[in-house]
């Protein structure tokens, strides 16, 4: 489970507690049950998936698998057993206890007839040992096999006629440690609905105690297709008549309206035409990528990183970000690229817009942002600088944020493939190079049935015309970065990794605060 690594999340991960941060450590209250996009009181037995959640499931493909996750580095400690592995049958117990509190990942999809939009509904054959499996590495067990493992297991799709998700227990690392590595289709949860399951999942102390066996589950009984149609056809009649209110109330007051809203549309034409107008082309956007990952991880202190956004003047997301172009640029120019003619090189900065009320309440409630990163930029001081003004005028000026939001608003309430349309065509346009997103974890320690929790390294799917995806989670003081590449398509991705220790080497060089590349975890 711990499926932290969402690419739709908040961008400061070093920032202080706020929404999507877990709740304090002594909070041992669940996961709030999560109530869906459903269609109010017309229907209990079931939940309907809003557009943006659905909009996951439609631009999923055979190579372009839309599950996020993580892979989380735990010492055994009290989970050990005797012959060096792990307590599996205790754990599987924990986790099957854990999600009987947690409806979502007991459901699985259904469609509406001829509109086929999903809903979730109760798995009368849920089995969680199905969910939850037991794996080890061969020897050595350490963290080159790890990564593979990781790798082969972010491979395969999730099946589409279960719950959507898997948690793999490893043991066989060497120095008494176990690992989870966690799927969760994007469908499900973004990056912050992925902190808040950590937070039902973990323990802020390291209490061994065991939750009380759970009640036998009735599942609801599944609905009609004939309900289904119903309620969805209601849905998108409130929807209607909710956007012809607001034209009605619009036609009534047309200059306070344009006055309100002109901002809003004004971002929403330039992103639509960011996301008709191609990025430029390079060696990590083959035309299309394979089904297969590769999957590498880094780890920083987050003091350092912090330190070098105090001298330098930027903000925390903006080291992160620079020092993910720098990297870039190391890596395509050693792929024979020339960076200099680069000048329209974008990520994608997915932004969390869940409001405080709405944690717990899984989903995606996430708007996007599209960044030019200035990969052209030799000198890293001027590079940050650079990323510092358009992260700036992006959340200041641009309203990408409120304008993709509406678009998500308005497909939600009458054209329900919209979001998947504008998705679908930013891909095949090549809107964006690569994405790049932080999920703000816990300044402290966390432990699954005291076992501590030493790292945790997200992941982000990649489109089929991307090869490599950059994905951060910040935790008890490290910032933790999950990279995921296209088997075939980056063979080098550990080259990658090596670019980005010595991007942010030159970045705390900058800084006065020089070190060399070698020393850097």
């Amino acid at each position: 489970m711990l499926p932290v690594g969402s690419s739709k999340v908040r961008t400061d991960p070093g920032g202080p507690q706020g929404p999507g941060a877990p709740r304090d450590p002594n909070d041992s209250r669940s996961l709030p049950t999560e109530s869906g996009a459903g269609y109010g009181d017309l229907v209990a037995r079931w939940q309907r998936l809003s557009a943006l959640d659905a909009s996951f499931l439609g631009i999923e493909t055979e190579r372009a698998h839309m599950h996020v996750g993580a892979l989380v580095v735990l010492e055994a400690g009290p989970l050990a057993t005797a012959d060096g592995g792990v307590d599996f049958a205790t754990l599987n117990r924990y986790f099957e206890a854990v999600i009987a509190k947690l409806p979502r990942y007991r459901q699985k999809l259904a469609w509406v007839p001829g509109l086929r939009h999903p809903v979730w509904v109760d798995d009368e054959d849920f089995n969680i040992n199905y969910h939850v499996r037991h794996t080890a590495l061969p020897r050595p067990g350490d963290e080159r096999g790890l990564k593979r493992l990781a790798g082969r297991i972010f491979s395969h799709r999730l099946d589409r006629t279960r719950p959507l998700w898997e948690v793999w227990i490893v043991e066989g690392l060497t120095g008494g440690r176990f690992a989870l590595i966690s799927k969760i289709h994007h469908a499900m949860i973004d990056g912050v609905a992925g902190v808040d399951l950590m937070a039902a999942l973990l323990r802020g102390t390291p209490d061994r105690t065991l939750p009380p066996a759970p009640e036998p589950w009735e599942p609801a009984p599944p609905p009609s297709s004939a309900e289904m149609l119903a309620a969805e056809l209601e849905h998108r009649a409130r929807g209607s008549r909710t956007v012809f209110d607001r034209l009605r109330a619009a036609a009534r007051d047309p200059r306070g309206w344009w006055e309100e809203t002109k901002d809003t549309a004004m971002g929403l034409a330039d992103s639509l035409a960011a996301g008709i107008v191609p990025a430029s082309p390079t060696p990590i956007n083959p035309r299309k990528i394979g089904p297969h990952r590769r999957f590498d991880v880094w780890r920083v202190d987050l003091e350092r990183v912090k330190a070098v956004k105090s001298a330098l003047g930027a903000k925390l997301n903006d080291v992160v970000l620079a020092t993910a172009t720098g990297a870039l640029a190391r890596f395509l120019e050693r792929r024979g690229a020339d960076v200099r003619n680069l000048s329209d090189f974008r990520a994608l900065v997915p932004v969390s817009i869940r409001k405080q009320g709405e944690h717990g309440s899984g989903g995606n409630r996430v708007a996007m942002m599209l960044a030019h990163l200035p990969i052209e930029v030799a000198d890293p001081q001027l590079c940050l600088e650079r990323v510092h003004e358009v992260m700036t005028h992006l959340k200041t000026q641009s309203r990408q944020v409120e304008s993709t939001a509406l678009i998500e608003e308005l497909s939600d309430l009458t054209a329900t493939s919209l979001v998947k349309q504008v998705l679908r065509t930013a891909g095949r346009q090549r809107a964006y190079n690569v994405v790049i997103t932080n999920v703000p974890g816990p300044p402290f320690p966390l432990y699954l049935l005291g076992a501590p929790i030493q790292e945790v390294y997200p992941l982000v799917p990649l489109l089929e015309n991307q090869a490599l995806g950059i994905a951060l989670f910040s935790y008890a003081g490290s910032l933790c970065w999950g990279i995921v590449g296209d088997w075939q398509s980056m063979p080098d991705l550990y080259e990658f990794v090596d670019d980005l220790k010595a991007s942010f080497a030159a970045l705390e060089a900058a800084a006065g605060r020089d070190r060399p590349v070698e020393s850097i975890a």
